[in-house]
């Protein structure tokens, strides 16, 4: 039996329309299914919707004769917890071997090495 993704797992579509919702706030199926690149069916982009919704993602209030869905947590929260989730299960929980990672696959800019450095000193200040 396959098992169930967690709420941070996300698929790439379920990635975008969480994308689509957090840019616009709340957002109607219509309204998501507009915005999509390579537009799936309305049906499709419905049923990830409430998958989205089951997994207490988003919630929905009723506007007339359609739901309005909405993010049950901000996008930074959503952002940490799918960062430590990758931290976790990709770097074995280390932030060191993930920030090593990151250097050794971009190329970071002057201004990048910067605001890096700027916030190990903060980090430091702060007993972190």
């Amino acid at each position: 039996m396959a098992k169930k993704k967690s709420a941070t797992q996300l698929g790439a579509r379920e990635r975008q329309i969480m994308d689509v919702i957090y840019h616009l706030e709340e957002a109607s199926v219509g309204e998501v299914h507009q915005r999509l690149p390579d537009r799936p069916s309305y049906s499709a982009v419905r049923t990830m919707i409430r998958l989205l919704e089951s997994k207490g993602l988003l919630k929905h209030r009723q506007d007339g004769t359609k739901y309005v869905y909405r993010p049950t947590r901000s996008k930074t929260v959503a952002s940490r917890s799918a960062l430590r989730h990758l931290v976790n299960t990709f770097f074995g929980g280390s932030p060191s071997d993930t920030v090593t990672a990151l250097f050794e696959s971009e190329a970071l800019t002057e201004q990048d090495l910067q605001h890096i450095q700027t916030l190990i000193d903060q980090a430091r200040r702060e007993g972190r």
